[in-house]
């Protein structure tokens, strides 16, 4: 009986447990079924959408402005030679580089013991001149009054004679008395001959003693401006440059000593291309007279000043191209003949354009234009202009207030949805950086010693670069370009 049992219990758990194994791989089999349903149907790709900052395209009107760079130079530049050969006895104070002059300052004197000796011996020289010219004029008197007496005499030989020929036909008087009255008056016109020679070399000496005393003179005006020569002045005011002299130094003739420059007549000649040329030419082909603005980077602190176009190359050199404009500072207060400046010039407006990043064009010239549902359409645009960081460009007129793209990437194109960064209401920027920081002291005595010791900055503008560095709030960009020429 309890074998009986125990067959029964062994019976029912073997039937259990076929009945689990069985609910088991029925489960397991409705699981791969299932799956492989699943993998046999077609799989939906979801769209992938990226973000892109887009911005308003407005058609108007722009101006552009056309970037180059040039040399400020002087329009009153003058090279200082030696007049003449010899020591350099005194030279003016201030007869250094960068030193100041007045118009008509004596600048350097050479050694005018030659000159003044040859000036000496050209006053005596006049003055013996002129002595002969008294003594041939007095000559020349005389013999004038000499030949009139002659004259005179023969005159009275003439009526003598005319007696005797009057006795001699009265029957009165002799033959030889007549005879000797003729011979007498012919005498006397021998004598009056005698006189005008006389006369006329007395006339020949004056003319002559006349001629050596203007050539007297003119020795003396030579003597004169050779003494005078031993003395450089200064033919305009203006600061001097290139000194290459010094006090009891020898010279020669016509050697450089130095160079004058005029700093207030400053001008800035700058290359543009041939197409620049041509878009600043007015109705009549001629250059304008426009405004310009000159740059000058000193250290952290741009100098701009206005100027004026006001001429042009008259040829173009060899081995360049383009033209050469010239333009006249009309504030010269900083600059420095031979600074590298920036030039910066308007061109005639431009109407129906509109202005875009410059990433925001392809090289084929190609802009994406935000669409329907936020995909983009590309539209080719003309190129006008590149200022800096942005492109002045043409658009067709149906795209006119549309958005475009700021900045494209490989991802973006036509078709692409994009989930559009449009800028904020208010248009507010927050900026990369402060304006203005704080300095330790540490940082600020090194910035003091770099201005104090840096020979090219003009004095105004290390005193302002000293006064700006002494403030509790410096401006960041001037630290930034002090220190990025300091190394640090």
């Amino acid at each position: 009986m309890r074998f009986f049992r125990r067959s029964l219990a062994g019976l029912f758990l073997i039937s259990l447990t076929v009945g689990l194994l069985a609910l088991a791989g029925s489960t397991v089999y409705s699981a791969l079924q299932e799956r492989w349903a699943r993998e046999g149907r077609p799989s939906i790709a979801r769209e992938r959408v990226f973000a892109a900052e887009v911005t308003m395209l407005e058609v108007g009107r722009a101006t552009p402005v056309l970037t180059a760079f040039g040399e400020v130079r002087s329009r009153r530049m003058l090279e200082l030679r030696a007049p003449a050969a010899g020591t350099v006895l005194t030279l003016a104070e201030g007869f250094e580089d960068g030193g100041a002059v007045e118009a008509g300052a004596l600048l350097m004197r050479i050694d005018p013991a030659q000159a003044q000796s040859a000036l000496d011996v050209a006053a005596a020289d006049l003055r013996e001149a002129e002595n002969s010219l008294a003594e041939a004029e007095a000559a020349v008197e005389l013999a004038r009054e000499d030949v009139e007496a002659a004259r005179m005499q023969a005159e009275l030989r003439d009526r003598a004679l005319a007696r005797q020929q009057d006795l001699l036909e009265r029957g009165v008087g002799s033959a030889a008395t007549v005879e000797t009255a003729e011979l007498a008056a012919a005498g006397a016109h021998q004598a009056v001959l005698s006189r005008r020679q006389a006369l006329a070399q007395a006339e020949a000496q004056l003319d002559q003693a006349g001629t050596a005393l203007e050539r007297r003179r003119i020795a003396f005006s030579e003597a004169e401006r050779e003494l005078s020569e031993t003395a450089l002045r200064a033919e305009f005011a203006g600061v001097l440059a290139n000194v290459a002299v010094v006090q009891g130094g020898l010279v020669n003739q016509n050697e450089r000593v130095a160079t004058l420059i005029d700093p207030d007549a400053l001008e800035v000649s700058f290359r543009v291309s041939t197409a620049q040329y041509a878009r600043l030419l007015d109705e009549n082909g001629q250059l304008p007279e426009a405004a310009v603005t000159v740059v000058l980077d000193v250290l952290g602190e741009d100098f701009t000043v206005p100027a004026r176009l006001t001429r042009e190359s008259g040829a173009v050199q060899e081995g360049q191209s383009g033209r050469l404009l010239f333009a006249e500072l009309l504030e010269t207060r900083g600059f420095r003949d031979g600074d590298f400046v920036t030039v910066r010039l308007e061109e005639p407006e431009l109407r129906g354009v509109a202005i875009l990043p410059a990433t925001a064009l392809d090289a084929e010239g190609f802009v994406l234009v935000l669409g329907e549902e936020d995909r983009l359409d590309e539209v080719q645009v003309t190129l006008m202009r590149r200022q800096g960081d942005d492109v002045i460009v043409r658009v067709p007129p149906q795209i006119n207030g549309a958005e475009v793209v700021v900045a494209r990437s490989p991802v973006l194109g036509a078709g692409i949805r994009i989930n559009p960064l449009r800028p904020s209401a208010d248009g507010a920027e927050v900026p990369s950086e402060p304006e203005t920081i704080a300095l330790d002291p540490e940082r600020r005595a090194r910035l003091v010693a770099f201005v104090e010791g840096n020979g090219f900055i003009p004095e105004d503008v290390r005193a302002r670069l000293l006064r700006q560095l002494q403030e509790d709030e410096v401006p960041a960009q001037m630290v930034n370009r002090l220190e990025s020429r300091m190394g640090g």
